[in-house]
């Protein structure tokens, strides 16, 4: 997005073979950076057999790509300001390839943790300057279906990413779910350089605000870690959780404050004064808490309480990507014929009757009665990632899509973390309280339960082998009903967001064009 003077004529839009080959190299480099975030997910079991480690420090291959990459998306405004969008993506994408290969040539967990957290950092500015990119070379009229490619990319890739990462590690061995960003990586930035080095943005010498940029690292470093590693030390009844908690709590309320009076923001924190931002990024923000929390309590109760393999348990949740690739590119193109509103509206209306019926699910549903929800909700996805982004991005100059974008990605992950960490602990702990309720309508005094423990008698069952089975199943009920419980808080979630999007207003221009905000 050319950031030129005023006295300085727009670079005209690509068109043709150029713009489709821009396409494709840029909604690849994205696809391979949010794969990247879930394709590692499946593999942690056979990567920490494969280096000696326990499982819970494999997690740390996930926590550490997740945490520089959190840290970086803010400053994707800054560093593209400072040395160019276009040299920033580029650089960008070929350090994610080389820390990828340095992944997958680990030979111990300190050093792939170390390639994971620089593979983390170097593609931090990937996903928003992609958009960035592609705006900029879209013709004004063709920014909808700029932006529906762009949003179907990271939408669709977090959902492939377990499915590809347990055929390949199945198949092949966990090195190749790094090796295989190498030959996409390297065609992306040798394509994008190619069409775009001439097409480059006006940079700015600014001096670097070391006091804001030591705040974000420390802040959100601290509140990205407490996230991945509270449900495992109990949260707040660990020191060290604690201790991140209040740590995170600090830094971000100074950023905040710096941030405000600086002369050379690291953030761009101004961008909040824009009512559309404000409003665009606070429903992205809690839409993805509850689309990603129903994305990952989903197959964590297939596989823990259902007995789906981890491959069965990715195809259950795969169809909710078939209508949004289907769909992203009409949507696109159709934008500008509808009140962005209404389609955001319709989106959360999906999400809330999907969400619902998936509460009321027991543990004897069908592979078949679980695949349908997940489908119809597919029609949800590129009715509220398209719009919304547009109406974030309107009326925001050209110079400042970079800054939004950045900004509204780290809000966006963000979101998905405290989802994890929120819903897997709210299950557990529910699931905890609908065992001890259950448990009480199993006594022997109970004429159903000691018709049930007569029946299993005659299966050659010693007492104490029958009250452990009875036991595994008052626990797969209990965390069928908290998973229900997951699903029904998420349901109303999507409800209550509704009324808050309306808070926005029209008209929603294309993105770095002069429409009102």
């Amino acid at each position: 997005m050319a950031a030129t003077p005023d006295n300085t004529a727009p670079l005209k839009p690509l068109h043709g073979a150029p713009l489709v080959l821009l396409t494709i190299a840029v909604a690849f480099s994205t696809f391979m950076e949010v794969l990247d975030m879930t394709i590692v997910n499946v593999a942690v079991p056979h990567i920490s057999g494969a280096l000696g480690v326990s499982a819970s420090e494999g997690t740390w291959t996930i926590s550490s790509y997740s945490l520089a990459s959190a840290i970086m998306q803010p400053l994707t405004g800054f560093v593209a300001r400072r040395f160019g969008e276009v040299r920033t993506f580029v650089v960008s994408v070929m350090l994610f390839v080389l820390f990828s290969m340095l992944c997958g040539m680990a030979t111990s967990m300190p050093m792939l943790v170390f390639a994971r957290l620089m593979q983390g950092a170097g593609s931090g500015p990937m996903v928003a300057l992609s958009l960035t990119l592609l705006l900029s070379s879209y013709p004004k009229e063709r920014q909808g279906i700029a932006l529906a490619l762009w949003a179907m990319t990271v939408v669709v890739a977090p959902i492939f990413g377990p499915i590809l990462g347990g055929w390949i590690t199945d198949n092949l061995s966990w090195p190749w779910i790094f090796y295989i960003n190498l030959p996409v990586g390297v065609l992306a930035a040798i394509i994008t350089w190619t069409l775009l080095h001439k097409r480059e943005t006006k940079t700015y010498k600014t001096p670097i605000d070391v006091v804001g940029l030591v705040l974000l690292v420390a802040g959100v470093g601290c509140l990205q870690f407490m996230l991945d590693n509270g449900n495992d030390h109990d949260w707040f009844n660990s020191t060290l959780i604690l201790a991140l908690g209040i740590i995170a709590l600090v830094c971000l309320t100074f950023l905040v404050v710096w941030e405000i009076h600086a002369k050379h923001p690291v953030i761009d924190l101004t961008l909040f004064k824009q009512r559309n931002f404000t409003v665009g990024v606070i429903s992205l923000s809690l839409g993805m808490f509850a689309f990603f929390g129903i994305n990952v309590v989903f197959p964590l109760w297939l596989q823990t309480t259902l007995g789906y393999t981890a491959t069965w348990a990715g195809l259950a949740s795969a169809p909710v990507g078939v209508l949004a690739f289907l769909l992203s590119p009409i949507i696109g193109r159709n934008m500008q014929k509808f009140d962005l509103r209404m389609l955001v509206s319709f989106a959360f209306i999906i999400f809330a009757i999907t969400s619902y019926w998936f509460s009321t699910f027991d543990s004897g549903a069908s592979f078949a009665t679980l695949v349908v929800p997940r489908f119809v909700m597919g029609l949800a996805i590129p009715c509220f990632f398209i719009p919304l982004n547009q109406i974030y991005l309107s009326g925001l100059p050209a110079s400042e899509i970079a800054s939004a974008s950045g900004l509204s990605n780290f809000f966006r992950t963000l979101g998905s973390s405290v989802s994890t960490a929120v819903t897997v602990t709210l299950w557990q702990h529910r699931g905890i309280y609908h065992h001890a309720t259950l448990t009480e309508y199993v006594s022997p005094d109970a004429p159903a339960t000691s018709q049930y423990l007569q029946q299993l008698s005659h299966l050659h069952m010693s007492a104490s082998q029958r009250l452990g089975y009875i036991d595994q199943i008052v626990s797969r009920e209990g965390l069928t009903l908290a998973v229900n419980d997951v699903f029904f808080l998420c349901a109303v979630l999507f409800v209550l967001l509704i009324p808050v999007l309306w808070f926005s207003r029209p008209p929603f221009g294309s993105a770095g064009g002069a429409a009102g905000h």
